[in-house]
């Protein structure tokens, strides 16, 4: 239970995908314009890296890895990706078309998002220290870990996205409207996300 506590803390805040590792910048700085869209692209973006790492998790432990396929990592984890997201889009435009409208180019740019390849390619390459042991990640791990990082990303979107609502309605200087302003929030965003380094 506590290597479960220490991997939830560690993926939101410690190294927190898009503040710590720069995974995913594009969706983020496209979608936060509005804290709504910011809370509709997050959750998809949720489901996708949580499903997306089960599913490449088993792939490559019981297809790549006992057949010695590793070098097709890549490319079959993106493969799988595109057809998850595929599944998102229309059950979206099914369930919620305004969320589906809202997010327009944005929803086929998840299959894009290095977000979502980079906790999959992660999951099933990187040890992880945990108890003064590093080790690969179990199926029960690894998906823990992707619901986490998938909620940080929310997070600090959803963060951002109110910000930037926030200045929208301020005078900010006509040199830093728009893209500027939202970099110098993000950059300071990411120095108070550094204070949560000390814990894990």
């Amino acid at each position: 239970m506590g290597e479960y506590l220490l991997i939830i803390i560690s993926a939101i805040f410690v190294n927190n995908i898009l503040l710590a590792q720069f995974l995913g910048i594009c969706p983020f700085l496209g979608v936060s314009n509005k804290l709504s869209t910011a809370a509709g692209m997050s959750g998809a973006v949720c489901f996708v890296i949580t499903l997306a790492t089960v599913v490449t998790y088993l792939l490559n432990s019981y297809v790549l890895s006992p057949f010695g396929l590793e070098f097709l990592q890549t490319i079959s984890f993106i493969l799988v990706i595109a057809a998850l997201v595929q599944m998102v889009e229309i059950v979206l435009k099914k369930t919620s078309p305004s969320l589906y409208q809202a997010l327009g180019i944005f929803l086929p740019l998840i299959t894009t998002n290095c977000a979502v390849l980079g906790v999959a390619i992660t999951v099933v390459t990187k040890e992880f220290a945990f108890g003064g042991t590093a080790h690969l990640l179990n199926l029960g791990e690894s998906t823990v870990y992707a619901l986490a990082t998938s909620l940080g990303y929310g997070l600090a979107m959803c963060l951002f996205a109110g910000l930037r609502e926030h200045l929208a309605l301020n005078s900010v200087p006509k040199a830093f409207k728009g893209l500027p302003i939202a970099l110098i929030t993000v950059s300071i965003m990411a120095m108070a996300f550094l204070g949560f380094s000390g814990m894990v």
